[in-house]
């Protein structure tokens, strides 16, 4: 394997769909080592090689035909974006909370490897391939196949190498591709860029990249990162119910878990169920309903709402209040979007999450709502029930697709946690920021107000998103391999489902190629990631534009041009 000219393998796929939107047919996709009930989801895509509503992607289901799976991962080497739309829950195939996953194993992640990048060499060569889900299963060990079709055979994985491997663009060639796009005056006077080669670490691209801008959403790699290095990606989340104080009264303890859900239509599939934890503790009662539901969110502490958020952040349509307990995160509805349009238009936000969240299983457990008060676990007490949520690998995936806000303030607490710091706005940025240091990630200028990048506060130069990237992409921490998978694909999944192509939905240059985390708050445009060029080099790219004087949308445009002119390299 290489030692830094690629980025290993996430060991789970993407919750949403990723692909080549340029390959008209067949299909790629790794299936990961996900435990049972997927938190696989979906997302829309609006151009004409798109998934069906309601497509099930990532580890859990795999769709028969379709684009391969996302730009080549080679060998070793808001107001914000609104969510994107989830799927019902995968049936009990993938179950709940046990057993455990599978462990990893190296070569596993080498043949994820070479299966995503000859999707790249083949597509370039200007054919199609169809390379079947069962047919990935076998290279990755697994016995079992989850489809019956006879899988097309693989072509052989000489040229994938070199594919991998292809000549680096000089400075100079990168400088007369993006000189005259970043200029552009719809992207305003503050425009910082940096493009490194991920093999060399060579800077390739720098005009501004020690500037501490603005990074909205882009912020969340960092959080994704300091998540999967301090919990790791099989950690769960647990809601719990005591016993409390006096006889017939329960006490439920949230566990930082914002994906909980009432039932079986909840906003994020696999999901910990308020229903099923209300049988647990009816049956742990005997039977019996209890007289009172107390709710305890002290789990979190300080501020509901982060320092530099703008007034309406907090109550929707893509924020809400911080709390250790919430369902679907804080929706007051889990009903999901029906098509992009209604992504980009956000849901309504519980103003209590947490009360909410108790008065929903109150109705559940069959007390009555009227009874249902904040109040605090006594240490030791009985417990009485618990689910959990899904695995942190997942969430990332989901955070970073569908660009969840709330998602990415319940990540950001666990680092928090984790790092032994309060569980607050203050405390996860403190954690946030000693983990990247930890990493080797270079946090001078940097600024964490949230976990999000919601805040007007944060900052972020391009240069440590670049060498974050490049950290991920090494074999020094494979924990962090997840922050790839998650990222959306150009034209395909995701924040970037609907960008990377021609109004008629023709795929451009950067399409399938660049996967990336977004970001947009009025007067901010930002994109950060990877992308892999036509002569098969990976680049890590950041370019963040903090003070855009015209509409974000025009903004992202030019944004894409950019990153178009890089695949074209």
């Amino acid at each position: 394997m290489f030692t830094l000219p690629g980025i290993p393998p996430s060991t789970g796929q993407p919750a949403a769909a990723t692909g080549q939107a340029s390959v008209p047919s067949g299909q790629a996709s790794v299936p990961g080592t996900q435990p049972p009930v997927s938190t696989a989801h979906a997302s829309f895509s609006t151009g004409p090689t798109g998934p069906a509503p309601g497509t099930v992607y990532g580890s859990a289901a795999i769709p028969p035909s379709g684009p391969p799976s996302g730009p080549p991962i080679p060998p070793a080497g808001p107001p914000e974006e609104p969510p994107a739309a989830t799927p019902p829950p995968v049936p009990p195939t993938e179950a709940v909370q046990s057993p455990p996953p599978e462990p990893r194993k190296g070569h596993r992640g080498l043949w994820i490897s070479l299966a995503s990048v000859l999707i790249l060499a083949l597509a370039a060569a200007g054919g199609a391939v169809a390379f079947a889900p069962d047919r990935v299963r076998e290279l990755l060990g697994h016995t079992t196949p989850v489809n019956t079709w006879t899988p097309d055979p693989v072509a052989s994985a000489t040229g994938v190498l070199s594919a991998a491997t292809g000549t680096a663009p000089t400075p100079e060639q990168v400088k007369a591709a993006l000189d005259e796009l970043r200029e552009h005056t719809d992207l305003g006077p503050s425009v910082s860029v940096s493009v490194v080669d991920v093999a060399s670490g060579q800077s390739l691209y720098d005009v501004g990249s020690s500037h501490p801008a603005v990074p909205a959403s882009t912020t969340k790699m960092a959080t994704a990162a300091a998540v999967l290095a301090t919990r790791g990606p099989d950690y769960r989340m647990t809601t719990t119910v005591v016993a409390g104080p006096n006889e017939g009264e329960i006490v439920i303890v949230g566990g930082g878990d914002p994906t909980l859900t009432a039932g079986a239509t909840g906003y994020y599939p696999g999901a910990g169920r308020l229903d099923q934890l209300a049988a647990q503790v009816k049956a742990a009662l005997g039977g019996k309903s209890p007289t009172k539901v107390i709710y305890d969110s002290s789990l979190y502490s300080g501020s509901q709402i982060a320092e530099g958020w703008d007034d309406d952040a907090a109550v929707g349509p893509y924020g809400a209040r911080a709390t250790a307990l919430a369902i679907d995160g804080a929706r007051t509805s889990p009903k999901r979007p029906k098509n992009i349009d209604d992504l980009h238009a956000g849901q309504a936000r519980s103003a209590q999450p947490d009360k909410a969240a108790a008065i929903a299983f109150a109705k559940l457990v069959g007390a009555p709502t009227a009874t249902v008060t904040a109040g605090t676990a006594a240490s030791g007490a009985q417990q009485l029930g618990s689910v959990q949520s899904p695995r942190i690998e997942s969430l990332v995936e989901i955070m970073l697709d569908e660009s969840d806000n709330v998602v990415a303030e319940a990540l950001a607490r666990q680092v928090a946690l984790a790092k032994g710091q309060p569980g607050s706005f203050a405390g996860a940025g403190v954690a946030i920021k000693q983990v990247l240091t930890e990493l080797g990630v270079p946090t001078e200028g940097v600024v964490i107000k949230d976990g999000s990048g919601l805040s007007r506060l944060d900052r972020q130069p391009p240069a440590m998103q670049t060498a974050l990237l490049a950290v991920a992409a090494g074999d020094s921490h494979p924990k962090l391999r997840s922050l790839f998978a998650g990222l959306p694909v150009a034209a395909w999944s995701g924040t970037l489902s609907d960008r990377n192509q021609t109004t008629a939905g023709l795929p451009e240059p950067g399409a399938g190629l660049v996967r990336a985390k977004t970001g947009t708050l009025t007067g901010v445009a930002a994109i950060a990631g990877i992308v892999v060029t036509k002569d098969g080099r990976l680049l890590a790219f950041s370019i963040l534009a903090d003070a855009v004087p015209t509409g974000t949308d025009t903004a992202r445009e030019r944004l894409d041009a950019m990153t178009n002119a890089l695949a074209a390299l």
